[in-house]
């Protein structure tokens, strides 16, 4: 395969448009996040309102190589469109065939570069985050992608900086923009921050005022009042959202149905919540062909999900141990007899 050059050439200064940004939108995108949004949880959160997907990262090095689990990462179905496929790496001739090779392999709707994790064993290879504290090869890799890539669109996610000094995300997202990429990701937190503290939405409004591209604004949304808020006060195009909804991929719908009608939406009853948990252990078990190991691999996200759950600390010990479908049945309707026998008490006692 002869690919486009990679090297940094003249600025492209008219990224394609993206058809989910315009007048009278504004996309709710899922949050890309490692061991989290694969494709059953990609679609579920899909169904619930989600209006623009990522995956989980895939290492350019893995798609290089030929590596089988990275192509695992890769899969998804149509029902998930829009649909980007998020690419890390710090080689700009490696990153650039990369892309070439996913557009080729799966067509995407758009590649993402990731400039925004802060792993470790991430930004030791001089990926992600690594790069806010190298522009001039941050800005090779993003040249190279967008010219392999087109007409493929290229977004960006990136963090506000390394660490407090030396926030420079506007600079970045402004070369960012005149080498074409399409729309910028920010995630207000540091790399140094990690995932503590709070993100800092006065960089994201800087940013945003800094480009003309859509800018997506991420960082401790947890509702529509959050949503309303951070779009006034900044100018964003789209909100991404992350740790909320691994616990609560209704919030997509929740966000809308409030931002549409001014009315709020309950979260869903428990039996439903319980529902869809089981649904995804089942997805996850189809997927896996082997109950026991998907199981396994499924008690991080139950415990994510028993957040809000009454009792949750109980089922969390309980989640730990979970190695069957059955066992997670018999946890479900022990935890719906006990929350329902503690309803029919308390409204006994209120009517005394």
């Amino acid at each position: 395969m002869v690919l486009p050059s990679t090297d940094h050439q003249s600025p492209i200064t008219s990224p394609p448009t993206l058809a989910w940004f315009g007048p009278g939108k504004f996309p709710l995108y899922l949050a890309p996040m490692a061991g989290v949004s694969d494709k059953i949880f990609r679609q579920l959160c899909k169904e619930r309102g989600a209006d623009v997907l990522v995956t989980e990262f895939v290492s350019a090095e893995g798609v290089f190589r030929r590596n089988e689990r990275t192509g695992k990462y890769l899969d998804f179905d149509e029902c998930e469109r829009p649909l980007g496929v998020q690419l890390f790496g710090g080689h700009a001739k490696h990153m650039a065939e990369a892309a070439r090779h996913v557009i080729d392999w799966v067509q995407p709707d758009f590649i993402d570069l990731n400039f925004g994790c802060p792993v470790n064993k991430v930004v030791a290879k001089n990926g992600g985050s690594a790069l806010l504290k190298d522009c001039p090869a941050l800005a090779a890799v993003a040249s190279a992608v967008v010219r392999a890539a087109a007409p493929v669109p290229v977004t960006a996610k990136i963090r506000i900086g390394w660490d407090d000094n030396s926030v420079n995300a506007p600079r970045v997202a402004r070369i960012l923009e005149d080498l074409g990429i399409a729309a910028i990701a920010v995630h207000g937190r540091t790399r140094a921050q990690g995932y503590s503290g709070t993100a800092d939405w006065d960089v994201i409004g800087q940013v945003a005022a800094a480009v003309h591209v859509p800018v997506i604004g991420n960082g401790d949304i947890t509702g529509a009042a959050d949503v309303a808020r951070r779009r006034v006060e900044t100018g964003i195009a789209g909100v991404m959202i992350g740790r909320a909804a691994m616990s609560s991929p209704w919030i997509f719908e929740r966000i809308k149905h409030e931002l549409g009608t001014g009315e709020l939406l309950p979260p869903p009853k428990l039996i439903k919540r319980w529902a869809l948990l089981q649904r995804h252990c089942e997805l996850a078990v189809e997927e896996w062909q082997n109950e026991e190991n998907a199981m396994r691999s499924m008690r991080s996200r139950l415990m994510a999900y028993s957040k809000g759950f009454p009792g949750s600390k109980a089922l969390r010990e309980k989640f730990q141990h979970v190695t069957s479908l059955a066992q997670l049945a018999r946890i479900a309707t022990e935890h719906l007899a006990s929350e329902h026998r503690d309803g029919c008490v308390a409204l006994h006692q209120a009517g005394r």
